[in-house]
């Protein structure tokens, strides 16, 4: 039986610790395993909004992604400017606000913030898995999920950028 699952994706927790490990992540390849990985048909990426980047959020919903934007603030620390848009809240409510639309949730993150949220899932036999961005670093808060994770340290061969040219 086909599943009819939802991806809900912390976009910044995913881009930097990915990155922390040396590679891009291509966001249409990843568009692509999660639909034949884990049968998601709905995939919500959070992200915060910055103006200038229009065209990165037109190809992302080209790539089959339902952007949900979240305001940013600006700062200086130490004179540089810190953008910060947390999508936590975001995430969460679009996870409940879809919860009775699909039958499991894929949640992509290392953030402790959604413990709940997990825990949740696991309680209600909602959760497919929890994709965690890297083994390495990633919240203890998720640690008592481990049966549900699966680490994306080794898809570098299979979800990354390619070079150009290559």
């Amino acid at each position: 039986m086909k599943q009819n699952n939802f991806a809900f994706i912390d976009s910044q927790n995913i881009n930097l610790a990915i990155r922390s490990q040396g590679w891009i992540l291509d966001f249409a390849r990843f568009r692509v395993y999660l639909r034949d990985k884990y049968q998601v048909s709905r995939a919500f990426l959070f992200i915060g909004y910055v103006a200038g980047n229009e065209s990165r959020y037109t190809r992302l919903q080209e790539q089959g992604y339902i952007v949900i934007f979240k305001p940013t603030l600006e700062h200086k620390i130490n004179g540089k400017v810190v953008i910060k848009g947390n999508v936590d809240a975001e995430l969460v409510l679009h996870s409940m606000i879809e919860f009775d639309n699909y039958d499991k949730a894929v949640i992509a993150t290392g953030d402790g913030d959604f413990h709940c949220l997990v825990d949740y899932l696991v309680t209600q036999n909602k959760l497919k898995k929890l994709l965690v961005p890297n083994y390495y670093k990633y919240s203890a808060l998720l640690r008592k999920f481990v049966e549900h994770i699966d680490f994306m340290n080794g898809l570098s061969k299979k979800l990354s950028k390619q070079k150009e040219g290559h």
